[in-house]
This record gives C-alpha cells, structure tokens and sequence, in this order.
C-alpha cells in the first residue's frame, strides 16, 4: 500500500515532551516520571502505560467548587509513547521554571507530576466574564503542554512597555508580572462595556515577562456533545461558547 498518509509516521526523539505536529503531543514515558493529563485526551499509545484519575486534595476540590478553576486529570504512568490532543486545538510545550507561570486551566492538555498548582484570585474591580477571575498558577520545574484555538502570539512585558490583553483570548502569563482586571467603558452602566464597540474586559499585565494571547475570543466548549453541529461546538449556536459568553456578561451586568 502506498500512499503520501505514511509520510506522517511518528516522530522519532529522545525529547520527553515532542509537539508530533501542530494538533498532536507525544510524551516519552520511561518508568519513572508520571505524567499528567487532561481526562480522555488520550488518543493512541505504545508500550506498556497505565492510566488512573488523579486524586484531588480536599483543598483543592473546594477551590474547584468555589472558582470553577482547576484540573480534571488523570495519570499516566509506565514505560512507552503516548500521544495526546484535545478538539485539534494547537499544541505548544513551554519550560517552567523558579518564575512559574499562570494560566488558564482550560488550555492545559498535559503536565509533568512534579510541578505544583494553586489556584489564585486575579485582582478586579467588576469581575470578569469569559476566563473567570481566578486562575491557575504553575511553580516548581517541569514541562507543560498547553492548547490554543489558533497559532498564539507572544507578547513580551517591560518595565518601560506594559501590554493590555482581552480577557478571553488571554491563555497564560508569567506569574511575576502585576495584573489588573479592567473594564474600560465610557457608559455609565459596566453592562454595556465600552458602548456598542463589542470590546469588553482585559488584562493589563505589568513589569517584566511575557502574555500568551491565542487568535480567538473563546475556546470551543470542552463537553460539546456530538451531533449538536458545527455552529455549536464552534460557539455560533445558541449552546456555543459565544452563547455561553454572552450569559456570562449579563449575569456579571446585574
């Protein structure tokens, strides 16, 4: 059999974390090292690779029940290759290091078990639609795949040039940078935000690090059920992410 398909075959690195192509993580599993990832993401393995449901601290389900923020997760442990994806989003790897790094606990597709999360309150005045106003910080040293809807932008932050970022196409930043949550709008009722313009809520992010922003306002839903159609996984419909959004604004309004 022929065909341009097994130009594709898997690619061969001695790396732990390999972006396989744009929409496809694979992760080296030696025996030692758990790794962490979001539930069902799981599309194809080799060797010999248990998956569990990761255990949740009692701290760590109340925060959840409090925020909406945190990690469904299960562990994958053993020794073979495991490949990861999650609605074809784009996957980048990133290097935590001692400066740690915030984000979004929707765009986590997978982590090293070693690294430490908390969830934490991002400082606003009206709150925040879309993103919530908590979010999920990453410390220790490890290796964390993230999602995007898009190829993202890199945006770095200095002392001499901070960066303002729609609230929700803003998927992670560094954790030392000073944020502020605003709502900029000339109209006297924060419901309205900023006229009829459509712009709504941001982030200003100060001081000296970076902000990932992705191409898109919203990520799809993550438990889009089949059969509902494009226009309503994508956000279009009325049970979209846009729809979803929308509620969310007035909800905040009142």
């Amino acid at each position: 059999m022929q065909s341009p398909l097994f130009g594709l075959a898997e690619t061969q690195s001695q790396d732990r974390y390999v972006v396989q192509n744009p929409q496809l993580l694979r992760v080296a599993l030696t025996g030692h090292d758990d790794v962490l990832a979001r539930k069902g993401a799981m599309v194809a393995y080799q060797g010999l690779i248990d998956f569990d449901g990761e255990y949740q601290s009692q701290g760590q389900r109340r925060a959840r029940a409090n925020t909406g923020e945190g990690l469904d997760l299960m562990r994958c442990s053993g020794q073979g290759t495991v490949y990861f994806a999650n609605l074809a989003q784009y996957v980048h790897v990133v290097d935590v290091d001692q400066e740690g790094m915030t984000v979004d606990s929707a765009y986590v597709l997978a982590l090293d078990s070693t690294l430490h999360t908390e969830v934490i309150a991002v400082d606003s005045q009206y709150g925040i639609s879309g993103s919530g106003k908590y979010q999920l910080n990453i410390s220790g040293r490890g290796k964390v795949a993230l999602m995007t809807s898009g190829q993202p932008l890199m945006m770095l932050v200095t002392p001499d040039k901070y960066v303002n970022v729609d609230a929700d196409a803003i998927v992670a930043w560094s954790s030392a940078l000073r944020v502020q949550m605003q709502a900029q709008t000339h109209s006297s009722g924060v419901r309205r935000r900023r006229g009829n313009t459509g712009e709504g809520w941001e982030l200003s992010f100060l001081g000296q690090g970076f902000a990932l922003v992705q191409p898109s306002e919203v990520m799809p839903p993550q438990n889009a059920e089949i059969g509902q159609g494009a226009r309503a996984q994508f956000g279009v419909g009325q049970q979209g992410a846009h729809a979803q959004n929308q509620n969310n604004v007035w909800n905040n309004a009142r």
